[in-house]
């Protein structure tokens, strides 16, 4: 397995996330592109202590740039997690 620090990147925070958290106990997550649910649910719960209930996986194609010039450019794909608690557990945020 891989280092657990490695299959969660950063938390995301947004709308839609914050909508999610309050009313679902579901959380938001950047993930390694290589990493499946076990490996994600293993990390949450190793790195906050808490249980995890579900994990959903989606793959994001990283958005096309355009430089001045004609050349074209593509930003990194990517992966999210929606990762849902136990009921009554919460992750900290601050």
């Amino acid at each position: 397995m891989k280092d657990i620090f490695q299959v969660v990147r950063t938390i995301q925070l947004s709308e839609k996330a914050t909508l999610l958290t309050e009313l679902n106990n579901e959380y938001v997550f950047k993930v390694d592109r290589g990493a499946n649910k076990l490996e994600v649910k293993e990390a949450i719960e190793k790195i906050f202590g808490k249980k995890v209930v579900k994990v959903r996986t989606c793959n994001y194609q990283g958005k096309k740039k355009r430089e001045r010039r004609a050349d074209f450019g593509r930003k990194p794909h990517w992966k999210k997690a929606y990762v849902k608690l136990k009921e009554g557990e919460s992750i900290d945020l601050v």
